[in-house]
């Protein structure tokens, strides 16, 4: 596992690897452990949106998994967005606002700084 620093983490996603929470130097506890209670332990990141850090814990889809957003200057700014086995989920976003829809919580951190 090669340690990634924050300015290394791409843009998009990485079709090749995936980058595990683990290898970012700069990692908040809360992330290391995003997915143990799910009985997700593997984190792994996914993209930047706009200022946040995009990360998942658990599989894509209709499956429990957690989605995390770290701000990239400000690491104490974390927002999940919960997916359970059926299809639904729940998270609020950077805006206070409280998604069921995982695409409205991504625009709501795409739109906050």
């Amino acid at each position: 596992m090669t340690p990634v620093h924050t300015v290394d983490l791409p843009d998009l996603p990485i079709a090749t690897y995936n980058i595990p929470a683990e290898a970012w130097v700069e990692a908040p506890a809360a992330l290391l452990t995003a997915g143990d209670d799910i009985g997700q332990p593997d984190v792994l990141y996914k993209r930047r949106i706009g200022a946040w850090l995009l990360w998942r814990a658990g599989p894509a889809r209709k499956a429990d998994a957690r989605y995390i957003a770290i701000h990239h200057a400000d690491l104490e700014r974390v927002h999940t967005y919960r997916l359970y086995q059926d299809g639904s989920g729940a998270g609020v976003g950077p805006s206070t606002t409280e998604h069921t829809r995982f695409r409205t919580w991504k625009e709501d951190l795409n739109d906050t700084p």
